[in-house]
C-alpha cells in the first residue's frame, strides 16, 4: 500500500477501482492555408461550429439549473465566452487576414486566452483556464467532427482518475457510478471541487506527479477530508475505512435527526455551516446545521471570473435563505483580493496581497461594487433570517465607513421602491489582531462577532500556514491566540452581543471543549464536521470545559497547551 497526498476538495470516503481518464497527447490541430474565395465558406463553417457548441452548452446549462442550481453560472459563463463579440471578431479577422483555416485560428486564439489566465499570479484565474479549454475543445470538436468519448457511458462503479476534468465532463458523466474523483490539478476553489461538493462526491485534487503512480483498475481508497489517496490498500485498510465510513454515516443519522448539541450538564451550543455556493445549503440541513454561520459570497464572483450583477446576487442569496427557512444565514460581503482577485479589480501585482488591498478595504474603495452587493443583500433579506458580515475590519473608522455605505444602499433601495429589509443585523469578522485588541470598542457598533481564526492565527504569529518552513509556528494552541480569543469573547459579552467562531478550529474536535470553556456557544464549520463536533459536545460538561479553559489561560507554550487539552479530553470525554 502507498499513501498519496493531495488537496482535500470534497469531504467523504470512497473505495473502488481506478478508472483512468487520461489523455497524454492533445489531438493534432490541422493547419493549412485557404484561398481568398474560400474565406466565406470557412466563416460559415466557423459559425456552424460555434452554433453547435452553443446548442450543447445551452442543454448542459439547463441540466445544471435543474440539478445543481448555483453551478449553472459556470456554464452560463461558457455560453458568454462563445457569444463574446470581441473573441468572435478576432477569430474572423485572423481567418480573413492570414488565410489560415478555422481550426488553427480557433485553437491559437483560445490558447492565448488560456495562457493569459495560466500566467496569472492568482490561483483562481489559473483554474479558470480550464473553462476556456472546455469551450475551445467543444468548438474544435465540431469543426473537426471529432468528439471526445463522454463519461456518461460509465456502466460500473469507479473512482475517476484524471489529470484534470472540465466542468462539463463532470456534469455529463454518469454520477450513479462515480464514487470518487482524483485529479492531478485543481484546488479547493476550482470548479471541479465546487461541483464535487454539490454532488457530494468525495474528491482529492492536486496530486500532480503522484498521479502517474496510479494504473487503471488499481484499488483505491480516497479520503476527501484529509486529501489522501491510498493506492492498493490491503484488506485490513479496506475494512478500516469501511468501518469509518459506516460509523460516520451512523453519526450523521443519529446526531442530526434527533439530538441537540448539548453538554452533559445542559449547556446548549449552536452548530452552523460554512458554505461557498448556494447548493451547499441543502447539505447543511442534512448534516443538522442550525443555520449558515459563514456564506463566503466571493465565490459567486470568482466562478465566472467577473463581477456578478445585482440580480444574480439577489437570486443566489434568496435561494440560500429560502432553503434555510427561519434559520439564520450570515453572508459575508465579498473578500476579494489576496488569492481571490478579479481581473477587473486591478489588484494583481501586490508584493504582499494578504496584507494589502482586499476584503472590506477593496469594497469600500469601490463603492459601486460594494453597494451593488449590499442592495442585493438588503432585498434578499425579506426572504429569510439574514445577517450581513463585514470581513477584515481593523478599526472603528473602517466599520463606520462600511455601515455608512450600508445606509446609502438602504436609501437607494427605498428610492427605487423595491422591497427590502431595513433591520438586518450587521456584524464583523474578527481576524486582525488590532480588531481583537479593541473588541470592546467594535462591539459597541456591531450586532455580532465571528472570529476568523485562520487569518487571526497567521497575522498574530506572523507565520504563513502554507509555508512549510514556518508553518510549525502557526499553532492555535499558542498562548497569544488563546488570550486574543478570550479578549474578543469578553469584549462582546460586555456589550451584550454574541460571538461565534468560523475558522478551521471550529470543526477541529481538539478545540471544542476549550472554545466552550472560553465562553463560545456558536460554531460554524464545514457541514460534514457537524456530527463529529456534536458528538464531542454531547460527551463533555460545560463546568469541566470552563475548568480546562482556566488552566489553558495560564499556559506558557503551544505544546504545553496542546498536551493539556489532549490529556483533559482523555480523562473527561464520555464518547460513545
Amino acid at each position: 500500500m502507498k499513501k498519496l497526498k493531495g488537496v482535500p476538495a470534497s469531504p467523504g470516503f470512497a473505495a473502488g477501482k481506478a478508472f483512468l481518464y487520461i489523455i497524454d497527447e492533445a489531438p493534432e490541430i490541422p493547419g493549412y492555408k485557404i484561398k481568398n474565395e474560400d474565406v466565406e465558406p470557412e466563416l460559415k463553417r466557423l459559425d456552424a461550429a460555434f452554433g453547435a457548441a452553443e446548442k450543447e452548452l445551452v442543454a448542459i446549462h439547463e441540466k445544471a439549473l435543474s440539478e445543481t442550481g448555483g453551478q449553472a453560472a459556470i456554464f452560463s459563463a461558457h455560453i458568454s465566452m462563445l457569444q463574446d463579440p470581441v473573441v468572435r471578431d478576432e477569430i474572423i479577422e485572423k481567418i480573413a487576414g492570414t488565410l489560415d483555416n478555422a481550426e488553427l485560428v480557433v485553437h491559437e486564439t483560445f490558447r492565448n486566452l488560456a495562457q493569459m489566465m495560466s500566467n496569472s499570479p492568482d490561483p483562481v484565474f489559473r483554474e479558470r483556464a480550464a473553462d476556456i479549454n472546455d469551450v475551445s475543445g467543444r468548438v474544435l470538436g465540431h469543426l473537426s467532427r471529432i468528439q471526445k468519448k463522454p463519461l456518461s457511458g460509465l456502466d460500473r462503479d469507479v473512482i475517476i482518475v484524471a489529470r484534470d476534468l472540465l466542468p462539463s465532463e463532470l456534469l455529463e458523466m454518469n454520477r450513479a457510478h462515480v464514487k470518487g474523483l482524483v485529479t492531478g490539478q485543481g484546488s479547493g476553489t476550482s470548479h471541479i471541487a465546487i461541483l464535487a461538493r454539490s454532488f457530494e462526491i468525495p474528491a482529492v485534487l492536486g496530486l500532480s506527479g503522484a498521479l502517474d503512480e496510479i494504473q487503471n483498475n488499481n484499488e483505491l481508497i480516497i479520503d476527501g477530508d484529509k486529501g489522501e489517496v491510498l493506492l492498493n490498500p490491503g484488506k485490513d485498510e479496506i475494512e478500516k475505512y469501511k468501518s469509518i465510513s459506516i460509523s460516520k454515516r451512523s453519526d450523521e443519522q443519529d446526531l442530526l435527526a434527533d439530538y441537540p448539541a448539548e453538554t452533559t450538564d445542559g449547556y446548549k451550543a449552536k452548530l452552523k455551516a460554512n458554505i461557498e455556493i448556494p447548493d451547499e445549503a441543502a447539505a447543511a440541513l442534512r448534516y443538522g446545521a442550525s443555520g449558515i454561520g459563514l456564506y463566503r459570497s466571493e465565490f459567486l464572483f470568482l466562478g465566472s471570473g467577473k463581477s456578478a450583477g445585482e440580480e444574480i446576487q439577489f437570486e443566489a442569496y434568496s435561494r440560500v435563505l429560502q432553503t434555510m427557512g427561519d434559520l439564520p444565514v450570515t453572508i459575508r460581503t465579498a473578500d476579494i483580493g489576496a488569492d481571490k482577485a478579479l481581473p477587473e479589480s486591478g489588484i494583481n501585482g501586490e508584493k504582499n496581497p494578504l496584507l494589502g488591498w482586499r476584503a472590506v478595504r477593496f469594497s469600500m474603495a469601490r463603492p459601486d461594487f460594494f453597494k451593488t452587493q449590499l442592495r442585493a443583500l438588503l432585498r434578499a433579506g425579506v426572504k429569510g433570517n439574514l445577517k450581513i458580515m463585514f470581513p477584515l475590519i481593523s478599526g472603528v473608522d473602517e466599520l463606520d465607513g462600511a455601515l455608512g455605505l450600508l445606509d446609502e444602499a438602504k436609501a437607494e433601495c427605498k428610492k427605487s421602491g423595491c422591497s427590502f429589509n431595513s433591520a438586518i443585523d450587521a456584524g464583523i469578522m474578527i481576524e486582525v489582531p488590532s480588531a481583537a485588541v479593541i473588541a470592546d470598542l467594535l462591539a459597541a457598533k456591531s450586532a455580532f462577532f465571528s472570529i476568523g481564526t485562520n487569518d487571526l492565527l497567521q497575522y498574530t504569529l506572523a507565520a504563513d500556514r502554507e509555508n512549510e518552513k514556518v508553518n510549525y509556528l502557526a499553532k492555535p494552541h499558542h498562548p497569544a491566540i488563546i488570550r486574543l480569543l478570550k479578549t474578543v469573547i469578553d469584549g462582546a459579552r460586555e456589550r451584550g452581543i454574541k460571538t461565534s467562531v468560523c475558522g478551521e478550529i471550529a470543526g477541529d474536535s481538539a478545540f471544542t471543549a476549550l472554545l466552550l470553556g472560553l465562553g463560545l456557544n456558536e460554531f460554524s464549520m464545514v457541514s460534514s464536521s457537524i456530527p463529529k463536533i456534536k458528538k464531542i459536545i454531547r460527551g463533555i460538561s460545560i463546568s469541566g470545559c470552563r475548568s480546562l479553559a482556566s488552566e489553558v489561560m495560564r499556559g506558557t507554550t503551544a505544546a504545553g497547551n496542546a498536551a493539556l487539552i489532549d490529556n483533559w479530553m482523555k480523562e473527561n470525554y464520555n464518547g460513545h
